[in-house]
């Protein structure tokens, strides 16, 4: 799934099967190099080993991204290693579990992290931050936040880019949300449940992939005629277009008043100032010649 804070789209799925539950197992007679097989096989895979595939899918299409937001059941050390060396940071949620994070040579649980993090002023629920390696390498800052269903207890949002703020990976992170309203909407709306009802694999994944493209058309359609933010690239290049233009065109109104000024002196003055502004002409780059076609000087 790709989204950043307007806008969010699906790019990639797979739909997996229990090892144990297969209905209509991989057939023998497909053709091994169809789209299909390897499909069937992704299928057995669990989760977390689609992602990395997933991922280098979608950069070898030009797909360009800066995070990928994890909930706590993903945000695992092998996977946000292997996701980091394809050269995107991660933001996830991170539980209690046996990962362990390097602190001054000792391998800490995140619960006793939360103990060594520094206290924050608490500000919109922000309790602790430390800046720490896990146990496979990766360095990783760690926000803890207050859980605002048991105020008692908090959260740990992890981040692999350093550069950002507590509360810039907070919000970046809650752009992980889009995908719970995607779901809900494709299973209430567009009907990807309740439409199509069938036991072959090749049909559930066309289904699926219709299913997606309708919210992909309407995400597009709001993004159009509801975000008043999209025109903002058109109004930058245009204005950047102006900038050139504004440029261009007092350089040329400052050698026609040379020409004005040559006029009022002897012959023999303008034809050194001519010929050195001719050469100075000659000697500027293409690309600015390119904006003023009309820049000469004659003699």
């Amino acid at each position: 799934m790709l989204g950043e804070r307007n806008t969010f789209i699906p790019i990639d799925f797979s739909l997996l099967s229990s090892k144990k539950s297969i209905i209509n197992g991989i057939n023998k007679d497909i053709d091994k190099r169809s789209a299909g097989y390897n499909r069937r096989k992704e299928a057995l895979q669990s989760a977390p080993e689609q992602l990395p595939g997933m991922i280098a899918r979608s950069l070898s299409k030009g797909i360009q991204a800066s995070y990928v937001l994890m909930d706590s059941w993903f945000t695992q050390q092998p996977l946000i290693k292997a996701i980091v060396d394809q050269g995107i940071d991660v933001i996830g949620m991170v539980k209690n579990s046996q990962q362990r994070y390097q602190v001054n040579g000792k391998m800490l649980s995140l619960k006793e992290l939360y103990h060594r993090a520094t206290p924050l002023p608490e500000k919109k629920g922000v309790l602790r931050v430390i800046t720490t390696t896990m146990a496979n390498g990766v360095a990783v800052k760690v926000v803890f936040v207050r859980n605002r269903n048991n105020k008692r207890e908090w959260l740990a949002i992890l981040s692999t880019d350093h550069s950002l703020s507590e509360q810039e990976i907070i919000q970046t992170y809650g752009i992980r949300w889009d995908i719970e309203v995607f779901f809900k909407t494709t299973k209430s709306l567009l009907r990807l449940q309740k439409e199509f009802q069938g036991r072959s694999y090749d049909s559930l994944i066309s289904h699926t992939t219709i299913v997606f493209t309708r919210y992909i058309v309407l995400s597009w359609q709001n993004r159009c005629h509801n975000d008043n933010r999209t025109l903002g690239g058109v109004f930058y290049d245009l204005c950047d277009e102006m900038q050139a233009l504004d440029w261009a065109v007092a350089l040329q109104q400052l050698l026609e008043l040379f020409h004005d000024a040559l006029d009022k002196i002897g012959k023999r003055a303008q034809r050194l100032i001519k010929s050195q502004l001719s050469h100075w002409i000659a000697g500027l780059p293409t690309y600015i010649k390119a904006y003023m076609p009309d820049l000469r000087c004659e003699s």
